[in-house]
Parts: structure tokens; C-alpha cells; sequence
């Protein structure tokens, strides 16, 4: 059930795709081993009140948080967290050549025996190839 949060500055959603670095995350999530593809979720959060650097408004940033189930071995999860990053990073270079733009991520663990769910996505899955 890992989750991805990106956090945004308000300033950023004229200039950057948000749908698609969702989408970005997601295929790459769901190309590694390490986040099983049901349990994947993307999210972006716009953010209006912000300060960043010195004050001025054409800074933006875009924070990527990755919250997974415990277990996972650290190489694995450094692994995971790089290649995540790189698609991020890869996916906003056009933008950010030309925008002032900080772009940072973070994986975390979640406490499974703090940490209930339920859902129906899973049933409703149609088979894939």
C-alpha cells in the first residue's frame, strides 16, 4: 500500500503537468518489484501559503512523500526511492531549466500494526497481462 503524496507550490500548477508526474510516479511505482501495483496511490496537494528561500514568489517546490509498509530491506528501499526520484527529476528537467524550482523526496515507514485499511480495489482489478 505504498502512497505517494506530492506536495506543490500553488505558483507551479500553470507551468507543470501535475496529472502526468502523477502518472510518471505511478508507472514507475508500478514497474518496481518493491511497491506491489494494487496498492499504489498518487496524489498531488496544492499548497497556497508558502515561503521559500528569500521571499520571492517565482520560487516554487514540489516535495514527494513515499509511505510504505515496514519490512522492506534499506538497500531495497534506497533502490526504490532512487528510481523514483530520477523519473521525478527526469519528468520536470525542461521545466526546470528555466523555473526556479526545488524538488526533494522522502520514503518512510509505516507501522503496520498502527496502520489499518480495507478496500475493494483488488476485486474490482481487471486481469492484466
Amino acid at each position: 500500500m505504498p502512497h505517494f503524496q506530492i506536495d506543490y507550490s500553488g505558483n507551479l500548477e500553470a507551468i507543470v503537468d501535475l496529472s502526468g508526474l502523477c502518472e510518471r510516479i505511478r508507472a514507475t511505482a508500478a514497474d518496481l518489484e518493491t511497491f506491489p501495483m494494487p496498492g499504489i496511490r498518487v496524489r498531488a496537494v496544492r499548497v497556497d501559503h508558502y515561503a521559500i528561500a528569500d521571499g520571492d514568489p517565482k520560487h516554487g517546490f514540489i516535495d514527494i512523500s513515499i509511505r510504505l509498509r515496514a519490512g522492506r530491506a534499506a538497500d531495497v528501499k534506497a533502490d526504490a526511492t532512487a528510481k523514483i526520484f530520477e523519473a521525478a527529476k527526469d519528468y520536470l528537467a525542461p521545466i526546470m531549466q528555466t523555473h526556479s524550482i526545488a524538488l526533494s523526496l522522502e520514503m518512510r515507514d509505516i507501522d503496520p500494526g498502527l496502520s489499518l485499511k480495507t478496500g475493494t480495489i483488488r476485486d474490482h482489478l481487471e486481469a492484466h497481462s
